[in-house]
């Protein structure tokens, strides 16, 4: 007999932490008492992580949504007639007129919370493997044009157009190549990759086997955090089911294309973002960071073509090859191009994930989406970027982010998290938490990152502030340091003594 009632209750790590698995064994019992039918479905989170535990039933109207729910709710919510939509304290009404949601431009993240994550004929149905479908029919030189002219550029920080990669290794001699998947979300406020692994795992893989069919590389791996044991767990299953379904392994759907994929789970190093540091990490050796050149494009894992993009990237894959690149050239502003997840945190009333063309105002995002602080304060900074990301005053909100336009005010996208600060916080204690961060996660290979971070935290830690002293420091950081990571500490440090210079004035007790 086919369920009365179909609900829908996310299974990502976030939900199940606020007690979404209690949640479901209440709903379960509750509807076994009252001899009625459910059908629930573990779908993946919106995004709204301000409203987890997010409910959701099917009604003839569409879904209707109820938000922070808990197993203490489920009798007020069966009273209420919630399986048919019935009003009750806790309900937002129907899902996709939620202004937070509606207003958003969802395209990488137009699946999750919506299907089955591990259902290859929701995904299907949903236009999943369009783009991959089309791509069997090009050559890989044509893919990559498509991907060149859509202006599409790395998602991980560095804003490097992804096509100029792809064509760098299609063209690199190599006895195999390959395609790494950069999972290891490692920056402060940031939780994109983890929801699209948990939500819709097949985008990850179209996305790769895409990317695969435009450079000639027969094997992918994922480098996925041990912190994220769902996303571990869900990416493995959906490699199982589309290897099944000849979407992975040898002859794709009967096109003569081979492509292996398989899941890395590094020890949780935030160096390991680094890519070279993520390929030794893959090689069985410690997450230290390489000299370059040669490029991993040239001599990537065990010395072959690599290439290297994050999740966010090879997601945003797909679409361009079923759309087109002019489509997607026309998302966004300037040279940055398309949408991207920003992810909202800290002191808001409002966090979670929203993706929208580039082109939105700092303001917009954290006021228009995030509602403001959550404890009712005036915002004192946020912070864009990531950990080694700058620190921005109110003043500054109401710059559009793109790569440039960030960059011209001495700021950068990074993975696109936002984190708000209200003005209770002391801007010198930040500073001395990115010298302290940089100094516990710093590999050691070189100096100036390994021993300058110490330095810098002493400094602030002094009694008597002395800032020449620490702007010495980071000049020897930024121009010695071996990669980013001591390269970008000096960039929180700076901005907030640059803004908040009555926070540093005092001496130290």
């Amino acid at each position: 007999m086919s369920a009365q009632f179909r609900l829908f209750v996310p299974g990502d790590m976030l939900a199940v932490a606020l007690g979404a698995d209690e949640l479901v064994k209440e709903l379960e019992r509750q509807a076994k008492v009252k001899n009625l039918s459910l059908e629930i479905i573990r779908n993946g989170s919106r995004g709204m992580c301000w409203a987890e535990t997010l409910l959701e039933v099917q009604t003839p109207a569409g879904r209707m949504a109820y938000a922070n729910v808990t197993a203490k709710d489920v009798k007020s919510l069966f009273k209420a007639d919630f399986l048919n939509g019935g009003a009750h304290p806790k309900s937002l009404g129907l899902t996709r007129k939620i202004p937070w949601l509606a207003k958003q431009s969802r395209i990488i993240f137009n699946r999750c919370g919506i299907i089955d994550p591990l259902s290859l004929d929701e995904f299907a149905a949903s236009g999943g493997f369009s783009g991959l479908l089309i791509a069997l029919q090009m050559s890989g030189r044509e893919i990559i044009e498509q991907i060149i002219q859509s202006g599409l550029r790395g998602r991980g920080g560095a804003g490097f157009p992804a096509g100029i990669k792809w064509k760098t290794v299609a063209n690199a001699d190599g006895n195999t190549k390959h395609i790494v998947c950069n999972a290891d979300e490692g920056d402060s406020g940031t939780f994109a990759d983890r929801l699209i692994m948990e939500g819709d795992p097949f985008r990850i893989i179209e996305g790769m086997v895409i990317a695969a069919l435009a450079t000639g590389a027969e094997h992918g791996m994922i480098y996925l955090r041990s912190e994220y044991p769902f996303a571990v767990k869900m990416m493995r299953n959906a490699i199982k089911i589309a290897k099944n379904a000849n979407w992975l392994g040898a002859d794709i759907q009967g096109f003569g294309r081979n492509f292996e994929l398989e899941v890395f789970v590094g020890a949780g190093s935030y160096v390991c973002g680094e890519e070279t540091a993520l390929l030794e990490s893959l090689e069985g050796k410690p997450g230290i960071v390489r000299s370059k050149p040669p490029l991993p494009a040239i001599e990537g894992l065990f010395g072959q073509p690599t290439v290297i993009n994050n999740v966010i990237t090879l997601c945003s894959v797909p679409d361009i090859l079923a759309r087109g690149a002019n489509w997607h050239k026309k998302l966004g502003i300037g040279q940055s191009t398309g949408t991207m997840p920003f992810q909202l945190a800290g002191n808001l009333a409002k966090g979670g994930l929203v993706e929208v063309p580039f082109g939105i105002s700092l303001l917009e995002l954290i006021e228009g989406f995030g509602g403001g602080t959550g404890n009712g304060s005036q915002i004192k900074a946020l912070q864009i970027g990531g950990p080694l990301g700058a620190y921005l005053p109110p003043d500054m909100f109401a710059t559009k982010v793109g790569y440039e336009e960030l960059s011209n005010i001495g700021a950068g996208i990074g993975h696109g998290g936002i984190v708000v600060y209200g003005s209770d916080v002391n801007m010198r204690e930040q500073a001395e938490y990115a010298f302290e961060f940089c100094a516990e996660e710093s590999c050691g290979k070189c100096t100036p990152c390994r021993i300058g971070a110490v330095r810098g935290k002493e400094l602030m830690q002094a009694k008597t502030f002395n800032k020449s002293l620490i702007d010495e420091l980071c000049e020897i950081m930024i121009e010695g340091s071996a990669c980013a990571m001591g390269a970008m500490t000096p960039i929180p440090v700076q901005s907030a003594m640059r803004y908040w210079p009555q926070d540093f004035a005092k001496e130290n007790k």
